[in-house]
């Protein structure tokens, strides 16, 4: 799915049944139907059996972060070697990827070679399966250093995390460590202007004895205010797919996540709705 083919376009699609918390134990899996990328081809550098995150959003799929000894990355040079396997292969049986994404279990841009596993998935890329795009799920988190950012313009889709502009609702929802820094987190996002797609997950609910519900009128126009400075290359809108770990969170109607969506188009932001 190239960046041409995403632009000026609203996706309506269906809801599927919920799903429990998973983690992704190989280093290249799937493809797997993506509900924002098609059928998308994963890369896991964390963990097989950990999530490791900046983050410790009540939506994820993945589950809570983990938290003690043993936690590690998947070296370079073995998930070079995993997506050379992979990625040949695919291209020998000429097997159908829309996209490349790096996903997994957590954040990827936390990983000390991540500029280094993307050149390598560039070149990889480029030698197996030209003309497949590759993305990353990114939280937002390291948009400060300038060695991940750099990485992240050479992809052909950065997706980046934005569940909301107001500070107490990103510490509810994405349920942040003590004395997270939501100007810094803002001022990365910033440093990506024009050069990204924008994904925020619409939920409400009850976390921690606090309510939440980031479809109100104050959320909306935060949210809005800032995406007309991030000016990003188009803006996914979607709600709970799977089965949360915290118990009390709620996804947002069809009704309302359309009513979103309709106004960011006549804010004339590119826009990919996700209803399934």
């Amino acid at each position: 799915m190239k960046k041409s083919m995403r632009r000026n376009s609203v996706y309506f699609l269906l809801l599927c049944s919920d799903m429990e918390n998973r983690l992704f134990g190989e280093v290249v899996f799937g493809p797997v139907k993506s509900r924002r990328l098609g059928l998308s081809l994963g890369i896991n550098i964390l963990p097989a059996d950990k999530k490791i995150c900046s983050f410790n959003c009540i939506y994820c799929e993945c589950g809570w972060n983990t938290s003690g000894p043993g936690l590690s990355f998947v070296p370079r040079d073995i998930v070079a070697k995993e997506m050379e396997t992979r990625f040949s292969s695919a291209a020998v049986t000429r097997e159908s990827i829309d996209v490349i994404t790096f996903a997994g279990n957590g954040e990827p841009t936390l990983h000390p070679d991540f500029s280094g596993i993307i050149e390598d998935t560039l070149r990889l890329r480029d030698q197996y399966l030209p003309g497949i795009p590759v993305a990353v799920l990114s939280n937002s988190t390291m948009l400060f250093n300038e060695e991940v950012r750099n990485a992240l313009l050479k992809c052909d889709m950065p997706i980046l995390k934005l569940d909301s502009a107001l500070s107490g609702s990103i510490r509810i929802i994405n349920n942040v460590p003590e004395g997270f820094d939501t100007g810094k987190y803002f001022n990365g996002l910033m440093a990506m202007k024009g050069r990204a797609t924008i994904q925020t997950m619409f939920l409400k609910g009850r976390f921690n004895g606090t309510d939440f519900d980031n479809t109100t009128e104050e959320e909306l126009e935060a949210w809005i205010t800032l995406l007309k400075k991030l000016q990003p290359e188009e803006v996914q809108v979607y709600t709970l797919h799977r089965v949360p770990p915290a118990s009390e969170v709620q996804a947002i109607d069809h009704a309302k996540l359309k009513y979103i969506a309709e106004r960011l188009k006549k804010e004339s932001f590119n826009v990919h709705l996700v209803l399934n």
